[in-house]
Formats: C-alpha cells, structure tokens, sequence
C-alpha cells in the first residue's frame, strides 16, 4: 500500500497523465472527425426528451433520437402552449413532423461558432417542426427531474429559482442576464463549485453523527442526483468529483495536495468525454479553482481583505479567458464579486432552495431577488472595461505565466500590464484598409478601417423590424442584431467610430444606431437629406443626451488620407431614394455604396457624374428589382457586387432579374457568404468571407 501511495504521488506520473490527456483530447477532437447519422433530407424525428424550455410561443428541445437533435416548435395558440406546459416533459417520446437545418457557422469575424459549439457536443442539425405527438412514457427517474423542472417553472419567481436550483437559464430575461455578464457576475447564475459548497455544508451538518466513509458515500450520491437533475454540468462535476477524490484523499491518508487532486478531476472528466475542454463551465471551472488552490497561502488576513485577495485572484485567472472571448474586462467586478459572491452563495442561493422546498417563503425570496436586481442594475453603471482585442495564443500564455510567477514576485505584474499592452497595440501596426461588408441579415452595415485604426467609419447599423404580439407569445429573451457588430469592433481593439453614416431613416439601416452608440463611442453621425422620421428622431435624442455632433446632407468627408463622396443631393418623395450614396477611392479601388436608392437616383447619377469602372459596388435596397438598373451597371461597369441580404427573407431578395443583370460581375451575398471582407495595400487587395 505504502509503495503504491508513493508510485501515485510522483510527479513523473503525473507529466505521463498529461501527456496522455494531451494526446486523448487531440485525437478524440481533431484527427477523428464525427458525421451525423441523418442525411439531412429526414423530415420526421423519433426520440427521447433530454431538455426543454417554453419561452413565449417558442418550444425548444434536446431530444435524442438517432443522435442528439435541437428541435424548435413555434406554438399556434395560448390553448396550445397551455396543454404542452402539461404534456411535454423530460423522458418523454415525442414524434416531430418538419425539416432538419444545419446550424451557422458564425458569419461575422471572431464571433460565437453556433455550428462548432454544437458539434462539440456531438449535435449535427436542427430540427424546425411544424407538428408533434407526445407519447407519456417516461420513466420513474426522468418524471421525478420532470416534476421539479415543473414545479420550478410554475412557482412565482421560477426563473430564479430554475437558474439557482437547477441550472437552467431559460427564463432569465436577456436583461438580467446582460447585466450579470456586464458586472463579471454571470458565473453565479451557473450552478458551480459555491452550489455544491451549500450543500455539502447542510447535508454534512444532518450527517454529523455518521462515520466518514458511510457519511461519504450518502454525500456523494446527493450530490450525483443533484449532478444528474442540473444535466451533468462541468463545474458542477469538477466540484463533486474533486469532493470525493478530496474526501478519499484524506480518509486513506494519501496526501495529495489539492492541485494533483484537481489535476485528477479533470483527468477523469477529460477520459469520459475530451470534448469537455471547450465547455466554458470546464475552463472557467478549472482555471480559477486551480488558481486560488495554488495562490491559498497568499490568501490572509480579516474576513475583507480575504474576500479582495480571492476576489482579485479570481479576477487574474478568468482575465485571459474573458479576453479570448469577450475581448474585455471589467476591471470593476473584482470589487462587484466581493459583494455579490458571499450575497448570492450564502443568502439568495440557501433562501432560494429552501423557497423551492417551502413555498410560502416566496415573499421573503422576492426581497431578496429586489435586493440583487437594484445591485446588478446599480453595479452596471459603474463598471469599467478595459478592450482586449483578439491575439495569439502564444501571448494567452505568456500572460498565464506572469500570473502564475506573481506569486513569489510582485514585480511580474508589470509583466501582465505590458502584455496586455502588447496585445492592445499590435492592431494598431496594421497598415491594411480593411472594408467589412457585414452579415447583419436583411439590412446594411459596412465598416471601413484605415491603415493603423487611425479612422474607422460605419455605414449603416443594421436592424430588425418587430411585430405586435399577444402576452403569452412574448419571450423574455431578446437580443440586438448590432451585439454582434459591437463584439466583432471589440475583437479588433476598436473602441471608437470617428464617423456613423446613416444612409436613411429604414429600420433596417439605422435600426441599431441607438445600441451601438449606447456600446461604442462614437465622435459624429451624418444623416440624410429631407426631415428626419420617427425612428432618426429617437436617435438624435439619444445624441443630444451624449453631446455627439450630427450633421445632415453633407457632401464630403475625410478618411484617413482620402475623401468620402455623398452624391446624392436631390430631394425625393420618397426615404429610400433620398439614401445617402457614397464613393470613394482607396489605394486605387473604386468603391460605390448605394443604400436603398433606386433606379431614378442612378439615372441621376448618370448624368451628373462619371463613375465608370467602379471596383467594388454595395448593391442598392438589398438585390431589390427597384435598383439596379441594366442602364447603371452598364455605365459602372462593376468588378466586384456585395448584395447585403438576409436568408430566406420575406421580400425574396435578391431579385432574379438583378443576378442576371450583375451576372458578369463576381457577386458576393451575406445570405450564402455571410460578412465580406476586402484587406487593400498598395493597390492590391484580398477577399475573405464568412460563409454560414
């Protein structure tokens, strides 16, 4: 026993493991590739419910059927929904009638991969049904995870308490959330290490007078139930297998020390599925437990400057993690987390178990939720945000690193500072031009970049048009088309648009002005000629409220070393062909973007000026048969057209006759090649797509 204790504790076995999960994980996740089993033509689906969630009119699930499937059901009637609240449920067969889609790769640069994330998870299509036929079969264990998904979701209160219970984030408006992830915070709203820590602490208190190991084998099965109805979650699993390993550890007296532990856990999780390694909940998991265990003797001192020195641990560990993904930091949420983390983990998630267990506490509950929303929401105007652009992971490491050899030396925080330093000024040393025609669905937005960031001008923001809709067809998940826009700028180290052109008042072309200028400083906005709507209204008031400048009818503007051309100056009777047109000239390309003007602006433009031999042309109103005529591409005469158009829109853009027109030109679409983007240098250019 002694002999296999010391074979255990060697460090060599230890780097072998490492080697060994180094290489499991890359030849489970990169050299062996997984196909679905569907061909993709299937138009009805058979299968067990793993998930749902009902959110408004839309009903989506996780069903597993020949393999795992994402299916969405649109519910016709309050009627309807009120039955499937009854019907649907976990472990039930359900038979779904429609057609599978292949989920999108993400068509905007360095945004979230839908397609990818899926695909880690073993999942290779969506499923869009338009019927269904429930069969009331599941088992005893699946109706008892049922009847408390049930329960939850019809408590008052149940968005909470389905996200602080059982870790499922249905029901929590995009809001809340929002500022949660904007306070560095959201991690609470995940069950995770601090969950499994409550309960252990109550279950251990009721099983004070058992012996250690029957007392460790009760606790372990709680917590793999518990495991088991928040679906098997990484942090959650980290946390109860680190328990019993930690548990065994000490029993047998086998005197690891808590990192070789942590090291084991993720060992075991990594040997039952290495796909595990890009969830989130796994890497945040990790990396901060890894980091406090490894910082725990510098962790001294009263109850406060124990919970800074955690907070701010915890803080330098997640940093380059949130970098790579959020491409910035709230510097704020180390002091956020000192008052939130003990809040939530001691007192809202307790009350929030109890109230599950006891309703007719639900009063005190609210309180308590009045209390954390008034903080989340103050805490937001407060935060502070510090824009890490897209980098390499070999800098990723060397910022590891310096945080790991802080420890034993304060001087390597200067090293963390000047990484990031590095990492926020090497996107300035780019000398390209870069024109981004965005994939923001059925609408515009294009963003040109000069040489070294030294000017960036946006064209259009993009937008959604929204419908009236009864109560119960309302979801408290919304989302704002430019969020995308906004973390694709970040990515790239921008942080403030030196012009927002506004082509029109059409929602979907300056629909999401208010948003990003709410996200991204911006310095001036040019609108249109003719009286401004309702909608361009809204957006000069939100202006005046932030001193931005905006002007109206200009006709030229700077641009790094060249000028921007509006040529449009007639007034019509009608927004689209009172559109902003545009040209310019950079490094010897000509370029033209059109708006939604139509044909009567380009006979116009005919006869006033000579623009033939355009290189690159942002097609008008979207490929629509009102713009584009023969006449105008004749006298262009095109190399390259961008048509901005959403999939499968209700106006069936673009028109057929307009390909055929632009036939001899190489034609790009956002709807079939998602944002294209031309990097320009010295007269020569690249293209780049994002193709869904």
């Amino acid at each position: 026993m002694n002999n296999l204790k010391l074979i255990l504790r060697c460090n060599i076995l230890f780097i072998i493991l490492l080697i060994f999960s180094l290489l499991y994980i890359f030849l489970f996740t990169v050299i062996i590739k997984y196909e679905s089993k569907y061909d993709g033509t299937e138009t009805s689906i058979t299968g067990k419910i793993k998930e749902y969630s009902i959110n408004g009119s839309k009903l989506q699930m996780t069903i597993a059927a020949q393999e795992d499937i994402i299916a969405t059901y649109y519910i016709k009637s309050k009627e309807e929904k009120e039955t499937l609240l009854k019907r649907v449920g976990i472990g039930k067969t359900i038979s779904l009638s429609g057609t599978l889609e292949l989920p999108l790769n993400n068509t905007i640069p360095n945004n979230f991969n839908y397609r990818k994330y899926l695909y880690n998870q073993k999942i290779f299509y969506l499923f869009s049904a338009n019927s269904y036929k429930i069969q009331d079969d599941n088992n005893l264990i699946d109706k008892i995870k049922d009847y408390l998904y049930k329960r939850a979701y019809n408590l008052e209160n149940g968005n909470y308490l389905l996200v602080l219970v059982l870790g499922d984030k249905s029901l929590i408006s995009s809001d809340i959330y929002n500022n949660y992830q904007t306070n560095g915070t959201s991690h609470l709203l995940a069950i995770s290490g601090s969950h499994i820590a409550v309960l252990l602490t109550v279950f251990s208190f009721l099983l004070r007078r058992f012996k250690e190991t029957p007392k460790l084998i009760i606790l372990s099965a709680i917590l793999l139930f518990f495991a088991f109805i928040t679906n098997f979650q990484a942090a959650v699993m980290r946390a109860i297998i680190f328990f019993i390993l930690n548990s065994i550890n000490k029993i047998r007296k086998l005197n690891y020390s808590n990192l070789q532990i942590l090291f084991i856990t993720a060992f075991i999780l990594i040997l039952f599925n290495p796909f595990i390694i890009y969830d989130l909940g796994f890497i945040y998991s990790f990396i901060i437990c890894g980091g406090i265990i490894y910082y725990s003797d510098k962790i001294t001192g009263n109850y406060f400057v124990k919970m800074f020195k955690l907070s701010f641990i915890s803080f330098l560990f997640s940093l380059p993690i949130s970098a790579c993904i959020n491409y910035e930091v709230n510097i704020t949420s180390i002091l956020i987390n000192m008052i939130f983390v003990p809040w939530i983990s001691v007192i809202v998630f307790p009350l929030s178990i109890i109230t599950f267990i006891f309703p007719f506490l639900n009063s005190l509950f609210s309180i308590t939720l009045t209390i954390t929303d008034f903080l989340n929401n103050l805490f937001v105007k407060f935060s502070l945000f510090i824009n890490i652009p897209k980098t390499s992971i070999i800098l990723i490491i060397i910022l590891f690193v310096f945080i790991i050899l802080l420890k034993n030396n304060k001087k390597y925080l200067l090293g963390i500072i000047a990484t990031l330093f590095i990492i926020k000024f090497i996107p300035k040393l780019d000398g390209h031009y870069y024109i981004y025609y965005l994939d923001i669905g059925q609408g515009d937005s294009t963003t040109l970049v000069s040489p070294y960031q030294k000017e960036v001008i946006m064209i259009d923001t993009g937008g959604k048009i929204t419908y009236e809709t009864d109560d119960w067809q309302k979801s408290n998940k919304t989302y704002n088309l430019s969020d995308n826009t906004i973390k694709f700028l970040k990515s790239l180290g921008i942080s403030q648009i030196d012009k927002l052109i506004l082509t029109h008042g059409d929602m979907d072309h300056v629909g999401e002005a208010i948003n990003i200028i709410d996200n991204i400083k911006v310095n001036t906005v040019i609108f249109n000629k003719g009286s401004l709507n309702d909608l361009e209204l809204n957006i000069t008031n939100t202006l005046k409220k932030q001193n931005i400048n905006y002007y109206q009818n200009i006709k030229e503007l700077d641009f790094y070393n060249n000028k921007l051309y509006s040529l449009n100056h007639e007034l019509y009777d009608n927004e689209n062909d009172n559109s902003i047109v545009l040209y310019t000239s950079i490094n010897g390309l000509k370029l033209l973007f059109m708006g939604d003007a139509g044909v009567d602006v380009e006979a116009s433009l005919i006869d006033i000026y000579n623009i033939s031999n355009i290189d690159i042309l942002k097609v008008g109103h979207h490929g629509s048969n009102t713009s584009t005529s023969l006449e105008f591409i004749n006298y262009i005469n095109p190399k390259y057209s961008i048509i901005s158009v959403g999939r499968n829109n209700r106006y069936n853009h673009p028109k057929d006759e307009v390909l055929d027109i632009l036939k001899y030109t190489n034609i790009y679409r956002t709807d079939k090649d998602g944002s294209v983007v031309f990097k320009i240098k010295n007269n020569k250019f690249s293209i780049e797509t994002y193709v869904p």
